[in-house]
């Protein structure tokens, strides 16, 4: 089940607010809780079984920790044991056939490589159980002691399948107690309407671009103008997609009563890949920092140390969002232009104007997208080749212009909708009295809309499930 779809939107939503808001408070986890295993058993019944071993197997680990406290030697090996064993068994659905179809390549063997359904979110639960246990060994959060609190931690269906990667400390408190209102209610609904407007209107969009144009240049019509167009439409998509994602669960997470930090801060608005960082997916940059960058030594043992701390978080990143060549690269090619701008050409950059800055970052960001969406590190190569002219005879072609054109104002939405202007002038015009019910038109229509795309259109996926 996906938050933008019509059995999500019309039942399994309306069904869950009635009975968690009609119930007592005590039973509120409960509740919550039963309807995130139905979420996330919805399409794959199976891995709800995997989901409830990785609960029961953390919480002991959690419990095993507090044990323990005091005792270093004996922290660090049952913490090492846990980290291990959820390692392990990510490791076994995701990285399994890489790991073979690599040894093979390397080594010219035919080992057997048998096809391993990933389970969906498996990347994100993994990475808040790890969280958790390192922060109850660091002595920053106690071990939960109720574990029915700490399975809604885990599996808190707003949260469950795409983020954002919630550090238990953030909402310890929130599990115990929480203020559930109308004004909340209210407030998450608006929230969650954007990210769905986002995610139908926009989003899905501009996946019709990027896969026409793709089609276009493997049928032999491609055009450098038609490389860039299908990159910078798939640039566009992936920002809709996940952080109109990101925006759904936390309305969703507003309405139930819960905080949930923001993931994404304008990205497309950075003038560098540093600051680029800090805005895109900031829940899992601040994961990597906090879990691995910090611990293998940070900026505090040289020039480097840092580099090579560098290197390995970022080939981290890469791993962690596919099980491909082209995901390690990817991962590798933001580490080495973080490690240029540090140490080469950082200071000169920021005495650029403004705009270059923006074309500078772009420029980089979305040849990078290309390495995320290609099928095989081959295949990328081929496209970013494209888009300079390699193999391609014309510049600009009628398919550009056509898709340009047809979709003008798609096009427009989206690269205003990138920005903060609309944030900024909805701040100035819907902050009080009429000009919020005119805020709430605005909002019931982009529903109205988003609704009717979900009718008419079978494109509705979200990338961020690949992970």
């Amino acid at each position: 089940m996906v938050f933008s779809s019509l059995t999500f939107l019309f039942l399994f939503l309306p069904i869950v607010l009635v009975v968690y808001y009609l119930c007592p408070q005590r039973l509120r986890n409960a509740v919550l809780l039963f309807a995130s295993l139905i979420f996330y058993g919805f399409g794959e019944p199976f891995y709800v079984l995997l989901l409830i071993l990785s609960i029961l197997f953390n919480y002991v680990c959690g419990l095993e920790l507090e044990t323990v406290k005091g005792e270093e030697g004996k922290q660090r090996v049952s913490l090492g044991i846990a980290i291990a064993v959820n390692l392990l068994l990510l490791s076994c659905y995701k990285y399994y056939g890489f790991a073979v179809e690599s040894v093979n390549a390397f080594f010219h063997l035919a080992l057997p490589v048998r096809a391993i359904a990933l389970p969906i979110g498996i990347s994100f639960y993994t990475f808040q159980a790890i969280s958790y246990l390192i922060d109850v060994k660091r002595g920053r959060v106690k071990a939960q002691q109720n574990v029915l609190h700490f399975a809604l931690y885990i599996a808190m269906f707003p949260q469950l399948i795409v983020g954002p990667i919630v550090r238990y400390a953030d909402i310890a408190e929130q599990l115990e107690r929480r203020r559930v209102t109308l004004s909340g209610l209210a407030a998450g609904s608006r929230r969650f309407l954007v990210g769905l407007g986002k995610k139908v209107l926009l989003a899905n969009g501009m996946g019709a671009i990027f896969e026409r144009a793709l089609q276009g240049v493997s049928e032999g019509r491609g055009s450098v103008s038609l490389f860039w167009l299908g990159a910078i439409a798939y640039t566009l998509q992936i920002y809709f997609d996940f952080s109109g994602y990101s925006d759904m669960a936390i309305g969703l997470g507003r309405m139930f009563g819960f905080t949930f930090a923001e993931n994404f801060r304008y990205p497309y608005m950075a003038d560098s890949i540093t600051d680029f960082w800090r805005r895109w997916h900031i829940s899992l940059s601040t994961w990597f920092r906090e879990y691995v960058y910090i611990p293998l030594g940070g900026n505090r043992k040289g020039a480097v140390r840092q580099i090579c701390n560098l290197l390995v978080v970022w080939m981290l990143t890469g791993l962690w969002h596919g099980a491909a060549w082209n995901f390690l690269f990817w991962g590798l090619y933001y580490g080495v232009l973080l490690i240029l701008e540090k140490f080469l050409w950082g200071k000169a950059l920021q005495r650029l104007p403004k705009l270059l800055k923006h074309l500078y970052t772009l420029f980089f960001v979305v040849i990078a997208w290309v390495l995320f969406f290609g099928e095989g590190l081959g295949a990328a190569w081929r496209f970013v080749g494209g888009m300079f002219g390699m193999g391609t005879v014309a510049f600009w072609g009628k398919e550009t212009t056509y898709l340009l054109l047809s979709n003008r104002l798609l096009w427009l939405a989206a690269a205003v909708g990138a920005t903060s202007l609309v944030k900024y002038v909805a701040d100035k015009a819907f902050s009080t009295g009429i000009w919020r019910w005119l805020e709430n038109l605005v909002l019931l229509g982009m529903f109205v809309l988003s609704v009717a795309a979900l009718i008419t259109d079978s494109y509705n996926p979200f990338i961020y499930f690949r992970f």
